[in-house]
């Protein structure tokens, strides 16, 4: 019964490793990429509503507390301006980071076949 089986499915099971196998590189830098976008897309989106950063940017000139003097201006103006630059580094670091995701999505498999043949090199020499 089981040497049937593995007559039966063992090319059936092959083809379908060969194509998974070929179809790869297809997926992986065209859905794969689109996924990978779609999702670093929505991660920055939830990193800037956390941080709340065009909220900040749209009311530096708004005083704080209903300050309408100048000194509650000048001072709410100077509390949101360094709260902007503040939120406005840490929106940065997220979008290099992101950014760093991407790249290395781009890269890895140039980098796995390039190691590959770098070690078959290496075992072929000895």
């Amino acid at each position: 019964m089981l040497s049937n089986n593995i007559i039966i499915y063992g090319p059936k099971i092959a083809i379908k490793l060969l194509w998974e196998i070929a179809f790869f590189p297809l997926w992986w830098y065209s859905a794969g990429l689109a996924r990978l976008i779609s999702t670093l897309r929505e991660f920055l989106s939830n990193r800037q509503k956390e941080l709340a950063f065009l909220v900040w940017v749209k009311n530096i000139f708004v005083p704080m507390y209903g300050e309408y003097d100048w000194e509650g201006r000048l001072i709410s103006f100077g509390v949101r301006l360094v709260q902007i630059i503040a939120r406005g580094i840490a929106m940065l670091a997220w979008i290099a980071i992101s950014l760093a995701v991407l790249l290395v999505w781009l890269l890895l498999p140039a980098a796995v076949i390039w190691q590959i043949f770098y070690q078959l090199s290496i075992f072929i020499e000895f």
